[in-house]
């Protein structure tokens, strides 16, 4: 009994101290609110109606990735000539994480490899895309980032048109045993074939390792994917997709 009033207390707290969408939406207008989340994001906008959105990888908890993402929007905004948003996922710069822990999460591990987080970022993408009124969107992702973005376009195959993946893991099953995981394995037989898909590696990337990219690129090939694999040489996981051949592979996309 004791224990079911702890529950209801506890519940009824987190919703009295949730964020509202009016309350969100007054914060400004680089801000979006998806199934109770404030999300925050900076956007860099032309004259385009289509989207590039840049998801970010794992980092501690409350890193403000507004700041550190935004020079790179900036930059992508500039040579694709497209609205490019650096967007801050649960948890990181003023994006609240109410029901939705950061992916960087110490005590929750795998986040970004869950049904429910998954289904939370399609919401996110397609809130966007509204926003933007956008009629092309591309993610450009690195890390957990890409992993989520990988896995969301198998559940929503026309969630996207293009898919940049810098340092990714397909395959989460081969490097955790956890239970009820998710990731683009198992759902590669739903990615639509119209989806441009581009796989990028460091050859000394030691976090995601060149073989995982090179991997799920042949079993992609088989499956009739439209995928392209980039190899950035003596590059390392961190700021992958900032590297020059991955600009390269990015600008390509819009020629």
């Amino acid at each position: 009994m004791l224990k079911n009033i702890f529950v209801f207390i506890l519940f009824l707290s987190s919703n009295l101290f949730a964020i509202t969408k009016s309350e969100c939406l007054k914060k400004g207008e680089d801000f979006v609110f998806v199934k109770n989340e404030c999300i925050n994001y900076k956007a860099f906008v032309t004259d385009e109606d289509a989207l590039n959105i840049i998801v970010h990888g794992t980092w501690d908890e409350g890193t403000d990735i507004i700041a550190r993402y935004s020079p790179f929007a900036e930059d992508i905004s500039m040579r694709t000539d497209v609205s490019t948003i650096a967007l801050a996922l649960p948890g990181y710069s003023e994006s609240t994480s109410e029901n939705y822990k950061a992916i960087g999460n110490k005590e929750q591990k795998n986040l970004a490899a869950t049904k429910k987080y998954v289904d939370f970022f399609i919401a996110l993408v397609e809130e966007l895309k509204k926003e933007f009124e956008s009629t092309k969107t591309t993610i450009i992702a690195h890390s957990a980032g890409c992993m989520l973005s990988a896995t969301a376009i198998g559940i929503k195959p026309d969630l996207v048109d293009n898919l940049v993946c810098a340092g990714g893991v397909y395959d989460i099953h081969k490097k955790s045993p956890q239970k009820g995981l998710i990731s683009a394995v198992d759902v590669i037989d739903k990615i639509s074939k119209d989806t441009k898909i581009v796989l990028i590696y460091g050859s000394d990337d030691k976090v995601s390792t060149p073989k995982m990219s090179k991997d799920f690129y042949n079993l992609a090939k088989k499956k009739g994917l439209n995928v392209e694999l980039v190899e950035v040489k003596n590059a390392a996981h961190m700021d992958l997709e900032m590297q020059k051949e991955s600009l390269e592979a990015i600008e390509n996309l819009f020629e």
